[in-house]
């Protein structure tokens, strides 16, 4: 039997049918963002857990496996803090004018289910009122449909992720897949923006490196101690940024090509979230909105209980892994003249243990 293996592209779009798009606003005075995950024309199963104590969310209670509607058309992933959740309109207006929608009468009647989470970037760039809405959903709808679904979308400081900062560094949007052996496969797009820190404060090290599949990670090294002690010196302590209540949050989507319903949709958005708490240190604060997603598009079988159970480890490992790419996609940005803010990448940080 095969060994796991990350899919072609190492990312959410090897679940066949699934695309991403980002709008990336960071011209003087913004820096945020939107990215939409975009299911095939007929819909997806989605589950969704909500770990954080400050969430902002849409279209999150229809997600319960005791209400009705049973397929979500596309998922937004946007900055903006409360805000940014106006650009799901964007999205919304763009999949009813190519008539995707829950049918809910004569045709062409359709309603676009579209669930969404936001996180906390707001005044980054230096306007705090400079926040995503319906034009960057439309933006980012519209990418979607124009990527190559034989890539891997781009990751860093784009989309959803531009304003991200995560343990005082610059945070990132990144992705990553597993084939089991059954032939399922298992993906996630995960937003990084905390409070905690995705490094190891001993050792420099990105958490999420020691969990990489294969050799996923192999250009990435320990740090030396010279970088090290230069990040410690000016580090600030645990918690110093979040000045306020509910301005973090990692956001992300969990995916898979499996027969699913909502109930075990549900779980393996829970199951992600273990995975989100091995690569960052703290998780799930009160300054945290940190919310999962998960899609099932359903183009393989139902699987038996042993395959569940692999798919469900499978998510947690994703979800690790897409962080620790998102951290090392990230850019170092300086927006201080703007009045925002300053934020190193991890890759300058410590360029001793960047080898690639």
């Amino acid at each position: 039997m095969s060994e796991p293996a990350p899919g072609p592209t190492n990312s959410i779009t090897d679940v066949a049918g699934l695309r991403v798009g980002h709008a990336t606003r960071r011209e003087p005075g913004w820096l945020t963002g939107t990215t939409v995950v975009l299911t095939p024309d007929g819909g997806a199963v989605c589950g969704v857990d909500v770990r954080g104590g400050g969430p902002g969310t849409r279209e999150t209670d229809l997600l319960d496996p005791r209400n009705l509607v049973d397929r979500v058309h596309a998922v937004l992933l946007g900055g903006g803090s409360a805000f940014g959740l106006a650009a799901a309109d964007g999205i919304v207006a763009s999949l009813y004018a190519a008539g995707i929608g829950w049918p809910v009468g004569a045709p062409g009647q359709v309603v676009p289910i579209v669930p969404g989470a936001i996180l906390f970037d707001l005044a980054r760039g230096g306007q705090f009122g400079h926040t995503p809405g319906a034009p960057e959903g439309v933006a980012a709808y519209a990418a979607a449909c124009a990527a190559a679904t034989d890539r891997a979308p781009e990751a860093g400081s784009v989309g959803a992720a531009t304003g991200a900062a995560a343990g005082g560094l610059r945070g990132g949007i990144g992705s990553a897949s597993v084939v089991l052996p059954s032939g399922i496969t298992v993906a996630a797009l995960v937003a990084v923006n905390a409070v905690g820190s995705a490094v190891d404060p001993a050792t420099g090290e990105l958490y999420a490196v020691r969990h990489g599949l294969g050799g996923e990670f192999a250009s990435v090294g320990r740090p030396g101690d010279e970088d090290v002690a230069a990040w410690r010196a000016r580090a600030e302590p645990p918690g110093a940024s979040a000045r306020q209540p509910a301005t973090a949050t990692t956001i992300g989507v969990i995916a898979t090509d499996a027969t699913l319903g909502k109930a075990h949709c549900q779980k393996v958005a829970g199951m992600g979230q273990d995975g989100m708490a091995r690569a960052i240190n703290p998780v799930h604060t009160l300054f945290d909105g940190d919310t999962l997603f998960a899609l099932a598009t359903g183009d393989r079988p139902e699987p038996d209980l042993a395959q569940l159970y692999a798919l469900m480890e499978a998510a947690g490992s994703c979800v690790t892994r897409a962080i620790g790419h998102a951290m090392l996609a990230a850019e170092s940005v300086d927006r201080t003249a703007d009045g925002g803010v300053a934020l190193r990448s991890w890759r300058d940080t410590f360029p001793s243990g960047a080898r690639g």
